[in-house]
């Protein structure tokens, strides 16, 4: 569960309600019910109440959605109408709705995406939309629905290596080459109940059926819903109705609620069993004492509190927002928290799995987070001060790999200090158990600070958390958010690509070093944290000699 802006990873930007409505979207509506008049739209015309209702979703929607429709296709405000509107029926999520964009030819010379002028138009009935399925005369019919064409905050250029071209001259290769040039476009829009990680949940869906996403963009409705629109490539072919077909049985196939319902129900029995007794963690919820809040989450909030006469950090769950999904993380959280103690890890004091109070209940941190520390309050470490930091990281790390527990959401954010600032990894609310050999798929983890093989969704092991112990470290000697210039998800798609955070200048050589090895693309390449510390250790002991020689001690 993440409490800091822009830290945690979410389907859509931090809700703020003066964000949402407002006369910018007033402007807008007008606008577009103008020109819904103007070319004599019959849904506008006809539909006494056609006004109101489109009041009624504009202010649903953050002035960002607005300030992204093309006035030359409004139309398109009227399919995202009607996708919410079906997404409030449970037993619908996810609504989806798929058409094809156009094509892009990539000229041989240079492998430039030039877009071929294809895009159809295309229709959807009123009564259409149904879980994204549609008839297929209603697909393929002509009407009023173009496309989006203002999604531009990824825009990646698809590229062909030009070496992987063969440039015989016989028609076959021709031919072949001619296939290979041109990418068809499609559009996928989705519609369901908005809930934490539900961009984590489609964009592993999208990447599961083998689309690659070009640009997205998600809002959130102030009822909490979700509107999703993802341009993607991949599908071999301009028709949609196999795509369709492909999506459906993907989300029939996927983990996980889509609806985000709550289930009310005892979460002890889903702990894994442990060889310490549920009464020596279990504590009852009239013993606690809640202080201030210290922070919010998307499901969650953290509370200032006591316990038996001892500061506690209190993370309670809204019983309100329960899923599988959370049922499992908080198990988990629980089960590992058990089984970890180490100066460098936040210490589990106990747990209540009772409804409606869960709730987790560790150590007090009073300095905070180290991203509070670096980003807040706008401080650059000295040398010694950012070693020590980097080597309780490493230690607290280290330890976790050797218990089998992979963090799998290592950032500066999960990095807390206590009084005599020594940094300790806390929130386990995704880590996980990893089998002897085992590996993981889902992606998870925080978008700024994830490997880029759990971003591809392919097997992982401890060596992703190696990737994101580099990115924290290249925070502690530069003090800056990590590609502070991208959105998070143009960041992901960034590293999938190789990219990684530009090497600060004036920093110790062995510290580059270090980073360059830790975020190495190959994770068997990457080095474990055991020699990761033994290297800290070793700079910080010459820099403490350099300065003693200095002193002339």
């Amino acid at each position: 569960m993440d409490f800091v802006e822009e830290v945690g990873e979410s389907s859509s930007p931090a809700r703020s309600y003066g964000s949402f409505g407002g006369g910018g979207n007033d402007v807008i509506k007008n606008d577009v019910y103008n020109r819904l008049i103007e070319n004599g739209n019959e849904e506008a015309i006809s539909n006494p109440d056609f006004l109101e209702q489109l009041d009624a979703h504009f202010h649903r929607l953050p002035l960002s959605y607005g300030l992204d429709i093309n006035m030359d296709r409004v139309e398109d405000v009227l399919l995202h109408q009607k996708l919410l509107s079906r997404a409030k029926d449970p037993e619908n999520q996810p609504v989806f709705f798929i058409r094809f964009l156009e094509s892009v030819c990539n000229r041989d010379d240079d492998f430039d995406g030039e877009q071929v002028s294809s895009v159809p138009r295309v229709s959807l009935p009123h009564n259409s939309v149904n879980n994204g399925v549609q008839s297929l005369n209603d697909r393929n019919s002509g009407g009023d629905f173009e496309t989006c064409s203002k999604l531009e905050d990824l825009n990646l250029d698809v590229r062909r290596n030009s070496n992987d071209i063969n440039r015989r001259d016989s028609a076959e290769d021709f031919t072949r080459r001619q296939d290979t040039l041109h990418t068809p476009i499609h559009e996928i829009i989705f519609s369901t109940a908005d809930k934490p990680k539900l961009l984590s949940q489609l964009s592993a869906l999208l990447s599961d059926v083998g689309l690659n996403i070009r640009e997205a963009h998600v809002f959130s409705t102030i009822d909490g819903y979700s509107l999703d629109v993802f341009v993607v490539d991949g599908w071999h072919s301009e028709d949609t109705e196999g795509l369709y077909d492909l999506m459906h049985k993907a989300i029939a196939g996927s983990e996980g609620t889509w609806s985000g319902s709550s289930r009310i129900q005892t979460i002890a029995d889903k702990a894994i069993a442990s060889p310490k007794k549920q009464e020596d963690w279990e504590i009852d919820w009239r013993l606690l004492k809640m202080g201030e809040k210290i922070a919010a989450g998307s499901c969650g909030d953290l509370y200032r509190g006591i316990y038996l006469g001892e500061d506690v950090a209190i993370k309670v769950l809204r019983s309100e927002h329960l899923n599988n999904s959370l049922e499992v993380e908080f198990a988990q959280e629980v089960a590992i928290l058990r089984e970890v103690r180490h100066e460098n890890i936040v210490s589990f004091i106990g747990a209540c799995t009772k409804l409606p109070h869960l709730c987790i209940i560790t150590e007090y941190m009073p300095r905070g987070s180290l991203y509070e520390y670096l980003h807040k309050n706008h401080r650059e470490l000295k040398l010694p001060q950012l070693l020590k930091y980097a080597i309780d990281v490493c230690k607290g790390m280290e330890y976790l790999h050797e218990k089998n527990v992979i963090h799998r959401d290592l950032k500066t954010a999960n990095l807390l200090m206590d009084t005599s600032n020594v940094v300790k990894v806390a929130d386990f609310g995704v880590a996980r158990f990893q089998n002897n050999g085992g590996v993981m798929t889902a992606e998870t983890g925080t978008y700024r600070w994830m490997a880029p093989e759990v971003i591809n969704h392919q097997p992982y092991d401890q060596k992703a958390d190696v990737f994101s112990f580099a990115i924290v470290l290249w925070e502690l000697v530069t003090a800056k958010i990590p590609y502070d210039t991208m959105t998070p998800l143009q960041a992901a798609l960034g590293v999938r690509q190789g990219l990684r955070p530009e090497l600060p200048k004036n920093a110790h050589p062995k510290l580059i070093e270090i980073m360059q090895k830790c975020w190495e693309a190959l994770p068997i390449n990457r080095p474990p944290f055991s020699e990761i510390r033994i290297e800290l250790e070793e700079l910080i002991q010459q820099v403490k000699d350099t300065r003693d020689e200095a002193n002339g001690c």
